[in-house]
């Protein structure tokens, strides 16, 4: 009684799924799916918040244009080192506090300096605000080379087979066996004075090899299904068939697999530009602040704390963000069942019974 009882159940919410999507294309329903992901959601308005404030903050050029910031400080700046001074008597203390009178705090306000200041009086949410800029920066970057070229391979990988498949998925394998973090120290040294585009775009010509493995595989299923067969039949060309028929359904796998490449690009960065070979100065990023202030992380421990959570923050977004992707793209990664399905289920249960 209660195996047919549950049974009873997960056809309703097979039922009413075929309800919700019923007249809906597959990107309807993709769309659909993802913004009921609520975590993704969250991220979404979390990352885009964090991109904003970080790219109005301080003032920047674009095509020969100057654009002012809100922030009143920049990177060049050197105020005097006296604001904010700790009661333990160190100088350069963060002027923020969030904490209400009435619970005791300072009242809810940002103060002169409210990231506090470096060893040189440099106002630090301004340093912060820059270093953001760049690692964000190498995060889409990196994301849209790595993307395009491991897309590429990947596709034509899977798609030809024989001869090129072995060429190219050796060469994809002497890719992997070298370590990403020894590939990132030799371009760091040897471009990182060139700019943070530039490392980016280094970067992004070794970071695809993941993803062409996973477009690989899914070229060789799909190339052998029905709707590839009868478009053979139906006299299209291999690049008609590529770009027509397989590609779309492939295009879950890549976004999801971009996204959570793009997650691993910030920490790269991060990683290269804490061992000195990623962004070098007078630029900064989040990994050469936290490189550059190490020594005085018993002392002065706020050096480290923004930097790190703004890195923890970007990639924590990103990866929800790819999370609520994969979900929506495959209905097979199906949430649990919740007391608000059943209902669902049970309504459409009646629905159908009085059909």
């Amino acid at each position: 009684m209660s195996t047919s009882h549950e049974e009873s159940i997960e056809n309703s919410e097979v039922s009413l799924k075929d309800i919700e999507t019923e007249g809906l294309s597959q990107s309807q329903i993709v769309r659909k799916r993802f913004f009921r992901h609520r975590g993704a959601m969250v991220s979404i308005i979390f990352l885009i918040l964090i991109i904003t404030t970080v790219y109005t903050a301080l003032e920047s050029r674009v095509f020969g244009v100057r654009i002012p910031g809100w922030w009143k400080y920049t990177i060049e700046d050197l105020p005097e080192l006296k604001l904010g001074v700790c009661d333990d008597g160190l100088v350069g203390c963060p002027t923020l506090s969030v904490v209400p009178t009435f619970l005791g705090g300072h009242g809810v306000h940002l103060g002169e300096h409210p990231f506090g200041q470096d060893d040189i009086g440099r106002d630090y949410f301004a340093l912060v605000m820059r270093g953001a800029q760049r690692s964000l920066m190498v995060t889409f970057v990196i994301g849209a080379i790595a993307g395009v070229i491991g897309t590429v391979i990947g596709a034509i990988s899977g798609f030809y087979r024989g001869w090129i498949d072995s060429v190219l998925m050796r060469f994809t394998d002497f890719i992997i066996t070298v370590p990403t973090i020894i590939i990132g120290s030799v371009i760091g040294f040897h471009f990182g004075n060139l700019g943070v585009a530039f490392l980016a775009f280094y970067l992004g010509l070794f970071g695809w090899t993941g993803l062409s493995r996973l477009v690989r595989g899914e070229f060789l299923t799909l190339r052998e299904r029905e709707f590839v067969d009868a478009a053979r039949v139906a006299g299209a060309t291999n690049r008609r068939i590529i770009f027509k028929h397989i590609l779309p359904n492939a295009v879950g796998i890549i976004i999801v697999s971009v996204t959570l490449l793009m997650s691993g690009a910030i920490l790269l960065e991060t990683a290269l530009s804490y061992l000195g070979f990623g962004v070098v100065a007078p630029d900064v990023s989040l990994g050469s602040l936290i490189s550059q202030y190490q020594e005085s992380f018993t002392t002065r421990p706020w050096l480290f704390w923004y930097p790190g959570l703004f890195i923890i923050s970007i990639a924590l977004s990103i990866n929800f963000i790819g999370d609520g992707l994969r979900d929506a793209f495959d209905p097979r990664q199906r949430r649990r069942i919740t007391k608000k399905d059943r209902q669902n289920a049970k309504v459409a249960r009646k629905a159908l019974a009085h059909k």
